[in-house]
């Protein structure tokens, strides 16, 4: 089996009742620690008037975050795209694809990410936005590739970069999988937020996968919950005071993958580095996929670095102290 690849799913919480600006501070941080210990990506969901969160827009903080790291992959997680126009979310990427050549992912999602007072604010009659998603999503993609016209004429999401952003769809169940493989996109299963078997998923998702230019081969990931720790006991007692606080809980239940699809009984794997290694191989194995987003909901900052660190030093880098 070939080594995993691991990425880091932000909320950018603000925990502990701490500022906005304090909590940015650490989804830096966070990203920096990331790409020092191996990881292979950081992404970073949006979500809208959800006071223990701290990122409604992922594009400005990944251009933050871009300019202050080097290697590592960026994306969105999801940018929930019923509330925008495909052209504006195009020219965003674009833009970053061009600051940060080759290191640009775009992952979308369909959830509201926020109250319904606040979805409406933002972008008015959301479920027609939804029922409207497959179109919004094809323009998107005409867009990406520069394959784009309104009413017959030629429009450009400039700057075109050189490399483009990878486009990635972001769910917990079929309807999300089948957009995926229709428009040729990425596709995470986000298990984290959901009690589905991610096997079925994903297998139909490569079944009925239809190429694209810019993903010629279906590609999967799996986002899942990790609590990491020198000892299982230890492990544990994190487990148990990991339960966010009900204002950031609504953010990360309903909008952390951006599909808001099934929101009963995520899991959450917890335990040693070793332990933790084999069964995120073992997932990895049954699911299809080399690539796993680590998503880690503890209320401490430290502790969550370390929860990432200890978990780099088992999966990523095995025998070495990082």
């Amino acid at each position: 089996m070939e080594p995993l690849r691991l990425g880091v799913l932000d909320l950018a919480p603000r925990l502990s009742g701490i500022s906005a600006e304090t909590a940015l501070r650490e989804a830096l941080l966070l990203a920096q620690s990331a790409e020092a210990w191996g990881y292979h990506r950081y992404w970073v969901a949006e979500h809208h008037d959800i006071q223990g969160l701290a990122c409604p827009s992922p594009e400005v903080l990944l251009g933050h975050i871009g300019a202050l790291t080097s290697r590592i992959q960026l994306g969105s997680g999801a940018l929930l795209l019923p509330h925008y126009s495909p052209l504006k979310v195009v020219e965003s990427f674009h833009l970053l694809s061009a600051l940060c050549p080759g290191r640009i992912e775009l992952g979308l999602g369909r959830a509201p990410g926020g109250p319904p007072h606040a979805s409406m604010a933002l972008s008015g009659n959301f479920l027609k936005a939804v029922a409207e998603l497959p179109e919004t999503i094809r323009a998107v993609m005409e867009l990406l590739q520069d394959g784009y016209a309104y009413e017959g004429q030629p429009v450009t999401a400039r700057p075109l970069p050189a490399v483009p952003p990878v486009p990635w769809l972001l769910g917990t169940g079929v309807r999300s999988a089948e957009y995926a493989a229709r428009f040729g996109t990425g596709y995470v299963f986000g298990s984290y937020m959901s009690d589905k078997e991610a096997e079925p998923v994903l297998k139909q998702y490569r079944r009925n996968f239809e190429p694209s230019l810019l993903m010629p081969e279906p590609r999967s990931m799996v986002a899942v919950a990790v609590i990491c720790a020198s000892s299982a006991e230890e492990a544990a007692l994190l487990a148990e005071e990991s339960r966010w606080p009900d204002h950031v809980e609504q953010g990360e239940r309903g909008a952390g993958t951006g599909t808001g699809e099934d929101k009963s009984g995520p899991p959450l794997l917890c335990g040693t580095p070793q332990q933790l290694k084999e069964n995120l191989e073992q997932m990895a194995h049954r699911c299809g996929t080399g690539e796993l987003l680590i998503f880690t909901p503890l209320k401490d900052y430290e502790k969550r670095r370390a929860s990432y660190r200890l978990l780099a030093e088992s999966v990523l880098s095995p025998g070495k102290t990082i």
